[in-house]
């Protein structure tokens, strides 16, 4: 019988019956051990949520989970086993070393007779996803830390069909011992020999635009907004959109923010030269066209990175940009008029044609009813592409978000004491402490893209041996943590800075600091319940950098610093009022 992590059996959820689409089940299961933190969210959502949602009222907006296949954790053991892998898996090889070594290994053969029958009958794009037994945990949340493979499954044989799924299942298996999931778990009270590895087999909401595979919509939504704007308040939520498939957005890449209580209102920049500038320009889509060169390894090998031209070629703008008007510095919803596409999905949200807002903000309601606590939830959204409707809203996980209630105030005159290091009034987090008696900041000059990647690696080192230490540490950074957008921030893994109790955002005159609060990088810096300042380098809080100099220095490269303080710094976050400040010893 099919279990649930901590023993306890798994009900309605239906074995595979060598059928994918034509079961009659939604998600199947192959295995009999655990299913992991993933699938468990996804047959949540399908045994109390979808159930529950009001499908009367959008008779057009179908809302559903894509169908699924689970691989469960008996299959991982077996694997792992049969092919004498935990040895290599538990050292420090690199990933692309542990990667081969599965590549070679071969799957259980009791699995591949449903695998062949599974590939033999489906020939869409097919995601493969893990779903460890300790992902998703509400303080530990391993999200975005293992593999996700998207595979086109267009090949014309069954035998390249197959092959493809097993070289993927592989590549996903392996990411459980990669380095970065191993630098990740040490931040947590479990070892890397309590891991266990579910697969998710899923179909790709989307459809095919030549070449292309992808939806015209990826999103994330939050019911708890940590950064309100407007007259948004935090438990208005917040929703993070994409054009695409969602790797923009939980890599941190260019989105739409919005307030679901306020669908229509634009985000916090200060210029309609911001919005041109720090809105979508590219998106990820299934390769559907000449297969890439052979690499297994390599996450991405059946993805491709497409520009606006291209989805604009597909007719996938219609509904999720607007044109900007340079005679009137203004944008106007749609793509019916000549000129510059910008992704702000005016027309979706505000044209009254697609209620794509009402049918989100009604799924965060049922989701935080359901799980009695606020939550996050990534979905895909498809639309007929003349019309809109019918639509397609494919339910791919949700998980529950940490919110600290304790009771700290932060009054406005603190924030500009003569003992203040630094103060922000758009903080994320809650609670004080007085631990941190190391700082790692970055200096100020200008940085180039190599120069970030190379920030990247030097953060990483000191980070290692801080953690090593029981160190926790004050990170400062220019431009944003996490960004695949070098030069505009630090394209860091969460595990290369994991040891950080406070981060400070600031930003130089070119940088336009914006925190991406769908990102799974944000998903951990809210679970692992890490201080988050942002420091507007003009604000009126400034960060006192020549007390920082004066501090007895550890560790000094041509790009950051390492300081240790003689008295610990004293932290205090105000959630509910979105102020914090760091006081140092005088």
């Amino acid at each position: 019988m099919l279990r649930k992590p901590d023993g306890t059996p798994l009900e309605r959820i239906a074995p595979f019956d060598r059928k994918f689409f034509d079961s009659g089940e939604i998600i199947t299961y192959i295995g009999s051990g655990g299913i992991g933190g993933k699938a468990q969210g996804l047959a949540f959502i399908k045994d109390s949520l979808i159930a529950h949602f009001n499908h009367d009222k959008y008779p057009d907006f179908s809302v559903t989970i894509p169908t699924m296949t689970i691989l469960a954790t008996d299959i991982f053991d077996d694997f792992m086993k049969t092919n004498n892998l935990y040895e290599i898996a538990y050292s420090n090889e690199r990933d692309d070393r542990i990667a081969f070594a599965f590549q070679r290994a071969e799957l259980p053969a009791e699995l591949v007779g449903d695998l062949r029958a599974l590939i033999a009958q489906v020939h869409t794009p097919l995601a493969i996803r893990s779903s460890s037994l300790l992902e998703d945990a509400l303080y530990e949340p391993f999200a975005g830390v293992y593999a996700t493979k998207m595979i086109p499954n267009n090949q014309f044989d069954t035998d390249s069909r197959f092959r493809v799924l097993v070289e993927a299942i592989k590549f996903v298996y392996a990411s459980t011992f990669f380095k970065e999931a191993k630098d990740y778990i040490r931040m947590t009270r479990k070892s890397i020999t309590d891991e266990k590895m579910a697969v998710i087999i899923q179909e790709i909401v989307g459809a095919r635009f030549g070449d292309r595979f992808y939806p015209q919509i990826a999103g994330v939504a939050r019911s708890y907004n940590f950064y309100p704007s407007g007259y948004a308040q935090p438990r208005d939520g917040v929703v993070n959109l994409a054009l695409g498939l969602g790797k923009t957005i939980v890599d941190g890449g260019k989105t739409w923010c919005y307030s679901p209580a306020y669908p229509q209102a634009y985000p916090p920049y200060k210029s309609m030269a911001d919005i041109l500038k720090n809105t979508q320009v590219d998106f990820w889509a299934v390769n559907m066209g000449r297969p890439p060169e052979h690499d297994p390894m390599k996450e991405t090998e059946y993805m491709v990175k497409c520009s606006l031209e291209d989805a604009e070629m597909d007719g996938n703008l219609r509904f999720v940009a607007s044109t900007y008007l340079p005679q009137d510095d203004r944008l106007l919803p749609g793509a019916a008029m000549r000129g510059p596409r910008v992704i702000t999905f005016a027309p979706a949200l505000s044209s009254g044609i697609i209620p794509l807002n009402d049918v989100i903000s009604e799924l965060l309601r049922l989701c935080e009813d359901t799980l009695g606590r606020e939550i996050e939830m990534e979905f895909a959204v498809n639309l007929a592409p003349e019309t809109g409707l019918p639509a397609k809203f494919g339910f791919l996980q949700v998980r529950p978000m940490f919110v600290s209630n304790a009771a700290i105030e932060v009054l406005p005159e603190e924030l500009l004491g003569a003992d203040v290091l630094a103060a922000s009034d758009e903080i994320l987090g809650n609670g004080s402490f007085d631990t941190i008696c190391d700082v790692v900041y970055l200096k100020r000059s200008q940085f180039t893209e190599r120069d970030s990647r190379i920030i990247a690696s030097q953060l990483e080192t000191v980070n290692r041996l801080l953690v090593d230490e029981k160190r926790p540490y004050l990170l400062i950074v220019y431009g944003r943590l996490g960004t695949t957008d070098p030069p505009f921030g630090i394209p860091v893994e969460w595990a290369q800075i994991s040891g950080a109790k406070v981060i400070i955002e600031t930003n130089l005159p070119e940088m336009n600091v914006e925190l991406s609060q769908g990102s799974h990088f944000f998903h951990n810096v809210i679970s692992f319940q890490v201080g988050y300042f942002s420091v507007p380098h003009n604000g009126k809080y400034p960060i006192k950098w020549d007390w920082l100099a004066k501090q007895k220095s550890m560790f000094e490269t041509e790009f950051i610093h390492h300081v240790r303080l003689k008295y610990p710094l004293r932290v205090k976050l105000d959630g509910r009022n979105r102020r914090g400040v760091i006081f140092h010893e005088r």
